[in-house]
């Protein structure tokens, strides 16, 4: 299905308001066409040379002027149920494309920038929105307006409006050849504009690292590199638009007024055939009524193009697969994990984990160590279905947890990440993540178990403290002990903490520690540490390299069997006596 027909599909969801308007606009264009006509019989019947009849023409300019103001009342309403419509449709399909951005793969949002993703959702559904307002108006008006001046040209003399008729081709041979060149320019404009979002989000949130680096006119040259070049696909369109829209209608204009003036002006001076003044002013006013649509149409080449390509741009967003987010619940499982030959792979054959096994029961806290890229975070997201195995399978209580919805199988897992993500809003909302199922007293409780009292106490508001985009108001230590507080909130039977202590003080993991030690109890917990000294506790560790687990054991196993684990820990002691 073409992005046209599609885009047609949508404006038929709220296809009353848009049809009201263009009934509206067909009667508006209708009551503008008769006025020449009325001013030609005025002409032709009411003045003759030293006579003029005062009241029919005054009845005449009455009906006249009412007919004008009745054009101007009905466009106002043509463009209130239009922009109606529009705006209705716009929503929809921001809506429909929010909510499919929320059942998209992880590895989508890892290939693709935030910045671009946000144009799509903003600026090119805005783009898409002066397609039903702008371009749907001016193109129902001009071909309603052609339509009625036709008619009222072979009323007047066939003959003309025939000649007249070759205009309809012209005009859609130019559409074709100017589209074939538009839709190219269009096409880099967009990705440009997208490219831009994309860098100016990622400035805002890499100034510190700009900044510090002293980066600043670097990044400036870099901007201004993409912004030329998208000034440079500008400037194209615009010569293109502007070789092809008012000089070559006023052009066409000049060559239909010489033809009919020379076969009117032939014809005045035959006995056969009689041109009345009236006629020939109205044939003079229907003229110019056919060409100011024609250049009506042409004008809105330009903004159709940006909007097809707009509209095709937020379609492969909802053309990329995703999965319905599910509304099934399932009852509290235990928490008993089994990993049987899990290999996977992020890029074909590129294992970053080779057949792994192995199992951690309810209650239990297992601690996955190991150099960076030896599979840690991996073992974390297939777990969490952010990815599913490449070979093997992975059972929760003996499910296979690919046999389950994503979010069903979620809703009794936690997370903390290393880099929290807070949200707009305030500390409890960010604990509740604003589930009706969280009571406020709930969010007090798992706020005070990580010790959050201590920590949160010092600010004005407490816990209704508000928070801003990722919390940069708050320090590293008290953003991560929210967001251990709201895994904590949600009750899960496993817990996953991804090097959840690494960015914060000693003071603070000592908290977080103490209140591990009672909430873990009852919950699978999974740990992953690069500070060692945290792990002491843990009923087993793994130890990973290259994507296979090479030591498997207790802290005091591990280091009396003075392998990879015991090395790293060696060195990490030795640093902190330095």
């Amino acid at each position: 299905m073409s992005t046209s027909q599609r885009l047609t599909r949508y404006a038929m969801y709220f296809k009353k308001p848009i049809l009201l308007g263009l009934f509206f606009l067909t009667i508006a264009v209708f009551t503008e066409l008769v006025g020449p006509f009325i001013a030609k019989h005025i002409i032709d019947n009411y003045m003759t040379i030293g006579h003029i009849e005062i009241k029919p023409i005054t009845w005449l300019l009455i009906v006249y002027l009412l007919l004008a103001i009745a054009t101007a009342i009905l466009r106002y309403f043509m463009y209130i149920y239009l922009q109606i419509g529009a705006n209705r449709v716009i929503q929809k399909l921001r809506k429909d494309v929010f909510e499919h951005i929320q059942t998209l793969p992880i590895q989508y949002f890892d290939n693709l920038p935030a910045g671009k993703i946000v144009a799509r959702v903003t600026n090119d559904t805005e783009a898409v929105r002066n397609l039903y307002v702008q371009v749907l108006s001016n193109f129902v008006t001009s071909f309603i307006s052609i339509f009625g001046v036709y008619i009222a040209l072979f009323i007047l003399n066939w003959k003309m409006a025939m000649l007249a008729l070759t205009m309809i081709p012209i005009v859609y041979v130019w559409m074709i050849l100017y589209r074939k060149f538009a839709s190219k320019y269009n096409d880099v404009i967009r990705t440009k504009i997208a490219d831009i979002n994309a860098m100016i989000n990622e400035s805002i949130q890499g100034m510190t690292i700009i900044q510090a680096f002293r980066r600043e006119q670097q990044m400036t040259k870099e901007f201004d590199d993409m912004n030329n070049e998208h000034y440079a696909y500008e400037r194209k369109l615009l010569v293109l638009d502007s070789a092809t829209s008012f000089n070559l209608v006023n052009t066409l204009r000049l060559i239909m007024f010489t033809v009919f003036i020379f076969y009117f002006g032939t014809r005045s001076f035959t006995a056969t055939e009689v041109i009345t003044a009236g006629t020939l002013y109205a044939f003079v006013d229907y003229l110019t009524k056919l060409f100011n649509p024609i250049t009506n149409i042409v004008n809105q080449f330009s903004q159709l193009e940006r909007s097809l390509i707009a509209g095709k741009r937020v379609f492969e967003v909802l053309d990329t697969k995703g999965e319905p987010v599910s509304e099934k619940s399932i009852p509290r499982y235990k928490g008993n994990v089994v990993f049987e030959d899990v290999s996977f792979a992020y890029k074909d054959n590129e294992y970053v984990l080779k057949n792994l096994s192995f199992e951690a029961h309810q209650g239990e806290t297992i601690a996955l160590v190991g150099h960076t890229g030896s599979g840690k975070s991996s073992i974390m997201n297939l777990l969490f279905r952010f990815y599913d195995p490449s070979k093997g399978k992975i059972t929760i209580d003996g499910i296979d947890i690919t046999s389950v919805p994503r979010q069903t199988m979620r809703e009794h897992m936690g997370i903390v990440l290393q880099d929290p993500y807070l949200f707009t809003g305030t500390i409890a909302s960010n604990v509740s993540l604003n589930n009706p199922r969280i009571s406020h007293e709930k969010i007090e409780a798992s706020l005070n178990a990580v010790g959050g009292e201590r920590v949160l106490a010092n600010l004005p508001n407490g816990y209704e403290e508000p928070v801003i985009e990722k919390g940069s108001t708050l320090s590293s230590g008290q953003r991560q002990l929210i967001s251990f507080a709201r895994a904590l909130a949600f009750d899960p039977a496993i817990l996953i903490l991804d090097e959840a202590t690494s960015n914060i003080d000693t003071e603070t993991e000592e908290i977080i520690q103490h209140a591990m030690d009672v909430l873990k109890k009852g919950r699978t917990t999974f740990i992953i540490a690069h500070r060692l000294s945290t792990i002491k506790n843990a009923d087993r560790i793994l130890v990973l390299d290259r994507g296979k687990i090479v030591e498997n054991g207790t802290h005091d196993e591990l280091l009396a069997l003075g392998g990879i684990y015991d090395k790293m820990y060696q060195m990490q002691a030795n640093s902190l006596q330095q």
